[in-house]
């Protein structure tokens, strides 16, 4: 259990995410992976997408049970099957978790021309905090060598970063061939 860090203080979206959030297609359906507080998926709920909210507790987005766009899914993305077989996103965002045994599946969840958001810690991040463990930081190019013979790779970054703490982070943006 171990791959989620903690949500960054005010919950605001990642600025990574809001950059490419425009490229998802207007109405389409959204998946925000190991949710939290759902501060992605809130985004896409204000930009007219119908979203999925997954993680393995729901309390933080149990406000949104009721909204019609918005479909909670409480599981456990570590010790369970994947929870969504067969079901295809427009956009898989998934921020500050890393659990390497999801990725078929979750690459399998993007739609053809289905775009992926991941933004969370890679190795180097231990002198920062937490994550430190090795099991939950990527290494270096791991994001775009798991994407790049599905996807096609729109943006990738690593390295050291401020924001919204310091911590040495990957993040891609890719579409789905």
């Amino acid at each position: 259990m171990g791959g989620h860090a903690p949500q960054p203080e005010g919950g605001n979206p990642s600025p990574w995410i809001v950059r490419f959030a425009p490229l998802v297609a207007a109405g389409s359906r959204v998946l925000d992976l190991a949710c939290g507080g759902g501060r992605h998926g809130r985004l896409f709920l204000q930009r007219g997408h119908p979203v999925t909210f997954v993680d393995r507790d729901l309390t933080g987005v149990a406000d949104l049970r009721n909204s019609p766009d918005a479909a909670l899914v409480e599981a456990d993305l570590e010790a369970a099957p994947w929870p969504l077989p067969d079901r295809q996103f427009a956009a898989v965002v998934v921020t500050n978790y890393l659990w390497r045994p999801l990725f078929p599946a979750l690459l399998a969840a993007l739609a053809p021309q289905g775009i992926l958001l991941y933004e969370t810690f890679m190795r180097g991040n231990e002198r920062f905090g937490k994550p430190s463990s090795p099991d939950f930081l990527l290494v270096p190019g791991e994001l775009y060598e798991r994407c790049r013979d599905c996807c096609d790779i729109l943006a990738f970054e690593q390295g050291e970063d401020a924001v919204p703490k310091p911590g040495m982070r990957q993040r891609i943006c890719a579409i789905k061939h």
